[in-house]
């Protein structure tokens, strides 16, 4: 009996130095995966949540994320500036830039009239994935006229596409060009062939550029 107990006493002594051994082994394996683990987590926590100085002062606008803009100055006549606000899917909104002439005049720009060449650009209606309807332009196209109490300037189209839309609201609140002419203001929205983009995407100038140009903070 006593040679039982010696045995018995002999295994749990070599089956606690064996589990001793395992431990002592796997302790460094498992402190250094935990170790990885924390520098990943660090930097993907680096990646996904910016440092607060590195934040603008104010968030980008809808536009500036979703579109890039595009200036033509003295677009047919000195002082006739416009913009081109380009999606990614090829969609131009088309408006007056900040540096336009109509609005140093007095007052601002009072009224605007889509019954411009031979037809009233606000009659056309655009239906449909194939955009039924729509009218293909030239660049040069006259799109709208707005009016100031001093004088009337062309609104052109700046690129050469399909015209989807003109901004009816500006019939009645003619006023959203002095306020917001870069958003609620647009003019109208065309669908150029990529082709026919390519061609003129050249003679356009950047936001920064077109800042330097006209002066602008």
């Amino acid at each position: 009996m006593t040679e039982l107990n010696a045995d018995n006493n002999l295994e749990l002594r070599d089956h606690n130095i064996n589990n001793s051994i395992i431990q002592s082994c796997s302790h460094p394996s498992t402190t250094r995966s935990s170790s990885i683990e924390e520098e990943e987590d660090e930097e993907l926590r680096r990646l996904l949540v910016p440092k607060i100085e590195d934040l603008p002062l104010t968030p980008p606008t809808a536009i500036q994320s979703n579109f890039i803009t595009y200036y033509a100055p003295d677009f047919m006549k000195p002082g006739y500036d416009q913009y081109v606000h380009r999606h990614a899917n090829g969609l131009c909104v088309v408006g007056l830039a900040s540096g336009h002439v109509a609005f140093k005049d007095e007052g601002g720009i009072t009224a605007v009239d889509f019954n411009v060449g031979k037809a009233d650009r606000s009659g056309i209606k655009v239906t449909g994935k194939r955009k039924k309807n729509a009218q293909h332009f030239e660049s040069n196209t006259a799109l709208c006229k707005v009016i100031t109490n001093d004088s009337s300037y062309i609104v052109r189209c700046c690129v050469k596409g399909s015209l989807l839309e003109v901004n009816e609201r500006l019939i009645k609140q003619p006023d959203l060009l002095n306020s917001s002419a870069d958003r609620e203001g647009y003019i109208a929205i065309l669908m150029p062939k990529l082709v026919d983009w390519r061609k003129v995407e050249a003679s356009f100038i950047g936001v920064e550029e077109y800042k330097k140009l006209r002066d602008i903070c």
